[in-house]
């Protein structure tokens, strides 16, 4: 897929046209963490309500920068990210939820820790691109989208697509020594 725009254009969340519900966090080892979801139809009611209820569930798990559908027990190809205030983040694209999203270019690539909701008494150091470009689809509209981004922003998408592949970010640490107890709960 190529996609034709480079950004978010004119989506919002309010594009989806549905209030998004929050749902349950599924934990580790719940199989649906492991297992690579499909890609799916962005323009289907199901995965417009998937992308709401994403984003809603987001937006009330203090400190969340980031949510995959395996997170909330549904094999699917859909993540919803918002950095936006994290002092981490340098590039920030707001609050958005793509579909099928794939890799095209990664490049700086830098160990960093990070934490997840489905692996709460956890963190660890993660090896990540530090610049990226990433191709998905934009949820209601269907329109391909090119998402240029780095640092904090980066992280999280890397983070969100692998959840969508079936992996945690246990499954890129180097090995036990990288792995922490959580030492603040949000």
């Amino acid at each position: 897929m190529t996609a034709e725009y480079v950004g978010l254009g004119d989506w919002t969340v309010e594009t989806l046209s549905v209030p998004g519900e929050v749902r349950p966090v599924v934990s580790a080892p719940d199989p649906v963490l492991s297992r690579p979801g499909p890609e799916v139809d962005p323009t289907s009611d199901e995965v417009v309500r998937l992308a709401a209820d994403l984003v809603a569930t987001m937006q009330v798990s203090p400190g969340c920068v980031g949510l995959a559908a395996p997170q909330v027990g549904v094999s699917a190809q859909v993540f919803a990210v918002d950095v936006t205030g994290h002092p981490k983040a340098v590039t920030v694209h707001g609050t958005f939820v793509l579909c099928n999203a794939k890799v095209v270019e990664a490049s700086r690539w830098k160990a960093g820790r990070e934490g997840c909701m489905s692996v709460p008494d956890l963190t660890g150091d993660v090896k990540r691109a530090g610049r990226l470009v990433v191709e998905g689809v934009l949820p209601g509209t269907g329109r391909p989208v090119r998402l240029v981004t780095d640092g904090f922003e980066a992280r999280a998408l890397q983070h969100e697509i692998d959840h969508c592949a079936g992996l945690l970010f246990l499954d890129r640490v180097a090995g036990a020594h990288a792995i922490y107890q959580r030492k603040v709960y949000l």
